[in-house]
């Protein structure tokens, strides 16, 4: 293809990132901020328009990119495109889902450690002068039931790892047949509800959709085991807020481990300030790995687009 291909960044974009995307793909602008008008301004001699979870790929925005072929969202979750407009307009939308398996799968494991053994507060209360050494007597993994809701490649991933640890596996996704339970050893739980009913920890690893939107609701925290442990490093909408909060301050939950949230950053002091809560600030596909994986990806599924002669097929 001999047409030149013009790459739109967002603000958000790595350097290093936008840098690649203009040696492999075409000449390459980085927007300065996500408004909507400054985007449409920019977008109209682009093909490609780069995104993280910001800004919002709205239909006015796909509307007015009159050459626009492709979204790409270098990670996982699009919750913030527009994908019916792009499909009505014809622009496809890709991302990366496998490039932070592994860096999510691993904050994961970190995350239940951590509050398993009270490391953050017993860090903060070191800091602070306190040898809270005997105040605070943690659990270990091994020997525990660990529910896994969403059996894609990161839950895959943990699964792995949790088995290495002796703990029992049990996972939850209605879309995948049974084999791929059986590849991994992993007994399949085929209601939400058996899964958390058993579970000592659960972990979530699902996408934002209308299913999953408020699965983790004040019915389903209220059938988990008293006492148990619920981590959420996939999508924060996942969660009744409120309801896991009630949950945390009665004793059901002894605690929970927070990535992400309803909305970002979070608004609910009340929430993130609770002891037997920990949270990080969507950190889960933050490595150096996970950008340099995203980017090859994300440039590889680029050039089989608009130069499939240089970029070789490619499996996702």
């Amino acid at each position: 293809m001999n047409e030149e291909i013009r790459v739109l960044c967002a603000a958000g974009v790595p350097e290093d990132m936008a840098k690649r995307l203009s040696e492999a793909v075409g000449p390459v602008t980085i927007l300065k901020s996500d408004d909507e008008n400054e985007i449409i301004q920019e977008i109209q001699d682009k093909q490609v328009f780069v995104v993280r979870s910001k800004p919002k790929v709205t239909a006015n925005i796909i509307q007015n990119a009159p050459v626009l072929k492709v979204v790409a969202r270098p990670g996982v979750g699009t919750d913030n495109i527009d994908k019916e407009a792009c499909k009505n307009k014809g622009v496809k939308v890709i991302n990366t889902p496998e490039a932070s398996a592994a860096s999510v799968s691993e904050l994961t494991i970190g995350l239940a450690i951590s509050l398993l053994r009270y490391a953050f507060t017993t860090c903060s209360l070191l800091k602070s002068g306190d040898w809270a050494k005997s105040k605070y007597t943690g659990r270990t993994i091994e020997g525990k039931v660990w529910g896994i809701v969403g059996f894609g490649g990161i839950g895959r991933r943990v699964a792995t790892i949790v088995k290495a640890m002796n703990a029992q596996v049990v996972a939850y996704d209605p879309y995948l047949p049974d084999d791929q339970f059986e590849k991994y050893d992993v007994k399949r739980a085929v209601r939400l509800e058996d899964l958390l009913s058993v579970s000592d920890i659960v972990s979530l690893h699902v996408i934002m959709s209308d299913e999953t939107k408020g699965m983790i609701s004040a019915e389903a925290i209220q059938l988990m085991k008293k006492g148990s442990y619920l981590i959420n490093t996939s999508r924060g909408k996942v969660i009744d807020h409120k309801a896991l909060m009630q949950a945390l301050a009665n004793g059901h939950l002894a605690g929970a481990a927070l990535d992400v949230f309803e909305t970002e950053p979070p608004s609910d002091k009340e929430l993130i300030c609770m002891d037997n809560l920990i949270c990080t600030p969507h950190i889960g596909g933050s490595t150096e790995e996970a950008f340099i994986n995203a980017t090859d990806i994300m440039i590889r599924k680029l050039r089989q687009m608009f130069k499939p002669e240089e970029g070789g097929p490619i499996g996702i």
